[in-house]
């Protein structure tokens, strides 16, 4: 109860909303005919267009106009938003790292756009293009106040063309107003726009965005104003099926795993601003695998989410609570499972719904349900998985959210323990983001329920933050009780009381090289209530940061650890190795030091050595990666993480490696060959994993895939498979 008033007294903390100044706007003007897609705008009707222009510098300064303009041209009919884009160039040699569709924007040439629908500030579309006109599109969710509320996995149908001129490149694309969403009637979008200029190395963007924001950020945005309302937004019905052939092998259990499969997916818009989407027996063999981590820590580690079926609106359903400690809603969690032997496993989905988007202007609404299969012979019930979420705006881009988490199962099944037979959650998010961003920040307040489940069953948490140019601090604080359950969450670890409070200072030299440096303090504490608020956690983390304007980044970082062991434990992970003992505490000091060259260059890398003391002994830690771009079509790249590891005997000392060779060929804009390697000697695997895609027609593709697995030491097979893949998106 005692947290249950912390937060709802937190809620009423006061803060400030910031007005902005009259943002720019442009119009756009209605027209009857079609426009020809090819890059060339010599269409007399472009003439009529008013133009988005007087693009302003975001980097290396943020106080003058771009020194390359960008003139942007819209025009619309009653099916389709139609753009035409002129990009003053110093040149010719721009930096393409790859024909593929949804490249990186950082460190290469392109342009973006930005469209808020709904006016809200909160949720945006992007569409993008690069001088050679390769296409991408993304979600923004959260603001954009971070790189968690950028997803590049979604896709629509559209149009684009891009065409090199002497001296500036055009880009012209055909966006179906069914690509979006957004009111019936509305007579006004937010916009903006940002570039990536490699030659003059300048980043600027249509409405001024501050150097200590995000170039993505929708805080800072102008107004498309349309001449005549839009109509109602209908999209047509989209079926996408599949068949898949896998021939495959698991040679650790002797198991044939060949297999032909069927499914597939639609997409069914409701009004203008609700999609459902329905899956059957859905395949996600085509997605591209995890990246491989070191895990030198006692808790689980958060990989991002990569299937399709998941990704629209995820941040309706993923963006509650605490993404370090206790999230309510993991999608990953669906799909997969631990068989007898403690391992993951695939559980397979059987089918499921999801309704998610915006009610109206105010209201944001999800559904979720998914049915997984049963595997009696690992004891894997059959769940039922629910999630239902409600969002009403306050404010100017603030939110108030509401969640209900259910994982149940309806069969009675002799090896499901009672207590195991469902859990729940439900919780309260306020999400605050003042209109300028200067503060956001969320508090929040869970409650789990199962069967026979103990008193100290919530999770809550506050996050205040305060960001300027020269001056950012956070008041940062959550908990997690002993008996808070989520079995479709991602929760780090149970029975904490946390402090992560930090200050940061920036300084932005006007002369030389350097574009910013700043210090950044941010102790960290952790007390256990079961244990009567022993603190056992405590890291105080010390950092110099630098940005220079050759876009070199440089820092140095210094840990001050101290942790109680409340169990024994290996860092090295060894099999049978000797643990650290519990009820011990360790004090322990590390420095580290990182360098980011300029990814602009045809050969860029980085590094991050590190060394210091490790519990009771030491460890040298080097990181980097290096990159080769033979542009446009084959991009290298190789990842290495090495850890040595020295503690005194009889504990365990090992030299733990993580190497990840890539190698991506774009052969056209419709064919894309990828092979990642990864070699793990802590996780005893050698991992192959090939994918050619073949984009037939749009949004739909063919795939061949090839994985192959082994033991490190022996060199013996783990597992074997290559499948056939075809996906066809039709609209009906």
């Amino acid at each position: 109860m005692f947290y249950f008033r912390f937060v709802l007294s937190t809620l009423l903390f006061p803060f400030l909303f910031f007005a902005q100044t009259t943002p720019k706007q442009f119009t756009v003007k209605y027209i009857e005919e079609p426009m020809q897609i090819d890059g060339i705008l010599d269409e007399s009707v472009w003439d009529i267009a008013e133009s988005a222009n007087n693009f302003q510098q975001y980097f290396p300064s943020d106080s003058i106009l771009a020194l390359q303009q960008t003139e942007i041209k819209m025009l619309y009919s009653a099916t389709t938003l139609y753009i035409g884009i002129k990009l003053n160039t110093e040149g010719s040699d721009y930096v393409i790292p790859s024909l593929e569709r949804d490249y990186r924007a950082g460190g290469n040439d392109n342009i973006s756009l930005l469209f808020d629908t709904f006016n809200d500030g909160t949720n945006a579309f992007l569409f993008g293009m690069n001088p050679y006109g390769v296409r991408r599109e993304a979600l923004i969710s959260n603001g954009g106040i971070g790189l968690s509320g950028f997803t590049t996995s979604w896709d629509v149908k559209w149009q684009g063309e891009a065409k090199i001129y002497d001296g500036y490149y055009v880009c012209e694309m055909a966006i179906p107003l069914t690509s979006f969403k957004f009111k019936q009637g509305e007579t006004k979008w937010r916009f903006n726009s940002y570039r990536f200029d490699m030659q003059t190395n300048e980043t600027s963007t249509w409405a001024e965005i501050p150097q200590n924001q995000f170039v993505f950020g929708l805080a800072f945005m102008g107004d498309m104003v349309f001449e005549k309302p839009l109509g109602k937004s209908r999209t047509p019905m989209a079926i996408i099926p599949y068949i898949n052939g896998i021939a495959g092998k698991d040679y650790e259990t002797n198991e044939d795993r060949s297999n032909l499969n069927f499914g597939g997916d639609a997409k069914v818009s409701i009004g203008n601003g609700m999609n459902l989407d329905i899956t059957v027996n859905p395949d996600f063999s085509n997605v591209e695998v995890d990246n491989l981590v070191t895990n030198l820590t006692r808790f689980e580690i958060s990989l991002p989410e990569r299937r399709q079926f998941f990704i629209d609106n995820s941040d309706l359903f993923g963006s509650f609570g605490n993404e370090r400690d206790s999230n309510p809603f993991f999608s990953r969690r669906i799909g997969i499972a631990e068989n007898l032997d403690g391992e993951t496993i695939e559980n397979g989905i059987i089918g499921g719904v999801r309704l998610s988007g915006k009610l109206n202007e105010n209201w944001r609404l999800g559904f979720l349900n998914i049915q997984t299969e049963e595997d009696e012979a690992n004891e894997i019930a059959s769940n039922n998985n629910t999630v239902f979420a409600l969002q009403k705006k306050m404010f100017s881009r603030s939110n108030l959210s509401f969640i209900l988490v259910n994982r149940q199962t309806f069969e009675d099944y002799d090896f499901l323990a009672e207590e195991d037979r469902y859990n729940r959650v439900v919780g309260l998010d306020y999400n605050l983001a003042s209109a300028d961003n200067t503060w956001t920040g969320k508090f929040f307040y869970h409650k789990s329920f199962a069967h026979a489940l103990g008193d100290r069953d919530a999770a809550g948490g506050v996050d205040l933050q305060y960001n300027s140019r020269y001056l950012n601090f956070g008041l940062r604080g959550n908990f997690v009780g002993n008996d808070f359950r989520s079995d479709l969450g991602f929760i780090r670890r149970q029975d904490i009381v946390a402090a992560r409070p930090f200050v940061e200072v920036n300084f932005w030299p006007k002369k030389g090289n350097m574009n910013f440096h700043g210090f950044r303090f941010n102790p960290n504490a952790i007390w256990r209530p079961t244990l009567d608020y022993q603190n056992t956690d405590y890291t105080i983390f010390t950092e110099w940061q630098s940005q220079f304007k050759t876009q070199e980044e440089l820092s140095a970082r210094m840990f001050n650890r101290y942790t109680f062991l409340t169990e024994s434990f290996d860092p090295t992970d060894t099999d049978g190795g000797v643990e650290l003992p519990a009820d011990q505490g360790y004090y322990y000091t590390s420095f580290e030091v990182e360098f980011q060259s300029d990814r602009r260059k045809v050969l860029s890398y980085s590094l991050e050595p590190g060394y210091g003391e490790f519990y009771n002994g030491t460890q040298f830690a080097l990181e980097g990666d290096v990159s080769l771009r033979l542009q446009p079509t084959v991009f290298l790249s190789l990842g290495l993480n090495y850890n040595s590891i020295q503690l005194p005997e009889p504990y365990e000392s090992a030299d733990l490696w993580l190497v990840s060779p890539r190698i991506n060929i774009t052969f056209n804009k419709s064919v894309f060959w990828s092979t990642l390697v990864q070699y793990s000697n802590q996780l005893d695997n050698l991992g192959i994993n090939s994918r050619l895609q073949w984009r037939f027609a749009p949004l739909s593709d063919l795939f061949l895939v090839y994985n192959d697995n082994y033991f490190v030491n022996t060199i013996m097979p783990r597992s074997r498979s290559i499948n056939l893949k075809l996906t066809y998106w039709l609209n009906i």
